[in-house]
């Protein structure tokens, strides 16, 4: 979500020890604030707090939630699917037929707000706007027991004011953090930054053949050895931002110059970086957790790529910039310069940046390496 995204970037594009030294950041405008964060979350909460809720709505929240990290995402129910396809989660394609559920949490929102005419442009906000029901374990809830109900405040708090239902109908204050979480269902109002961007779930499910590691094969031409390099298991060691913002989503983003064979100069120029990303979400529950990524990094792996640049960080706003990265390719005593940008923000903490030599991944070819508080297994096969 949108306190703990990072954003991983390998860009393989014969790196010279140098490269990693030519980094440049730019400002760039600010994007105009998202009319979408116009609906507070502390008095969605609070409207929550006051319906009737029964085992139907949190039923209806569960599957929401259970489809949402079925499809590579966070435990996530957005007011838009709650209101244009009750039981929908972030990734499903088709819509769910609001008859399986008698009385769905959208018509309880809209029996709420039914007598106060001048809150119908509020609740058509709410259903447009980036809030969302975050529900850590949903998939442990007992099919009984009523949510406790807080919200997001930021700035990094560990606890927060939040409303008890009771089975009496009745409500209670009480202060909620994540150890509650563990221990009794607790939906937490946020926003949403994930779902425009598909999960590599999805991707795989588009295309069974991607990220599927390469199978192993090593093809060799006449004078080439091609090879892939894999992303084989993600790890995070530790969550960086507060637990009402859910989980973390790492970005990661490769630029290669492919299949890098050139033999003369007009070879050479023809050659152009690309850049290809997808995305992996890690719930707070999978943290110390080795989870299979295989996923390929660089497709095809010549013997003309020595090295790459490598960078991590953690997305924490402020202006957007890029970080320009700069490789040279050598032939003939003639330099030729490929360029790439990636945008990250000015307050990003990076958690490591550098650059990587073939002779380094070959060392801990298929080991688990540290950087920073994510260790990584990469291969080359």
């Amino acid at each position: 979500m949108k306190y703990g995204k990072f954003f991983v970037g390998i860009l393989s594009v014969l790196f010279a020890a140098q490269g990693c030294d030519k980094i440049q950041e730019e400002a760039l405008p600010l994007p105009d604030e998202s009319p979408r964060s116009f609906v507070m979350l502390e008095e969605v909460a609070q409207l929550l707090s006051t319906l009737p809720l029964g085992v139907e709505q949190m039923t209806e929240v569960q599957d929401a939630t259970g489809a949402s990290a079925g499809n590579g995402y966070d435990e996530e129910y957005r007011m838009q699917d709650l209101f244009a396809s009750p039981g929908r989660g972030v990734g499903d394609v088709s819509d769910t037929k609001a008859e399986k559920y008698v009385r769905p949490l959208r018509d309880l929102l809209r029996e709420a707000l039914a007598t106060k005419a001048t809150d119908t442009d509020w609740l058509d906000s709410l259903a447009l706007s980036d809030v969302q029901i975050y529900w850590p374990g949903a998939e442990a809830w007992d099919g009984m027991r009523l949510p406790v109900i807080t919200y997001d405040p930021g700035d990094g708090a560990v606890q927060n004011e939040g409303y008890e239902l009771l089975p009496d109908g009745g409500v209670r204050k009480v202060m909620v953090d994540e150890q509650m979480a563990y221990e009794q269902p607790v939906w937490v109002v946020n926003r949403n930054s994930d779902a425009d961007y598909k999960s590599l779930e999805l991707l795989r499910r588009e295309d069974p053949s991607w990220g599927q590691g390469g199978g192993g094969l090593i093809v060799k031409g006449e004078t080439e050895e091609l090879r892939t390099l894999v992303l084989r298991s993600f790890k995070a060691l530790r969550q960086y931002d507060n637990w009402f913002a859910g989980g973390s989503e790492f970005w990661v983003k490769i630029g290669a110059v492919e299949d890098f064979t050139a033999a003369t100069e007009p070879e050479l120029r023809l050659y152009q970086p690309s850049i290809t990303d997808f995305m992996l979400v890690v719930r707070r529950n999978q943290v110390k957790e080795e989870l299979p990524f295989n996923a390929i990094l660089v497709s095809e792996w010549t013997q003309q790529l020595t090295s790459c640049a490598y960078m991590m960080v953690e997305d924490d706003g402020g202006t957007q910039t890029t970080w320009k990265c700069s490789a040279v390719v050598k032939y003939n005593s003639k330099s030729y310069g490929f360029e790439l940008e990636i945008p990250l923000n000015s307050r990003d903490d990076i958690v490591w940046r550098g650059a990587l030599s073939h002779d380094f991944i070959e060392k801990n070819n298929g080991r688990p390496i540290r950087f920073g508080d994510v260790e990584l297994v990469l291969e080359l096969i």
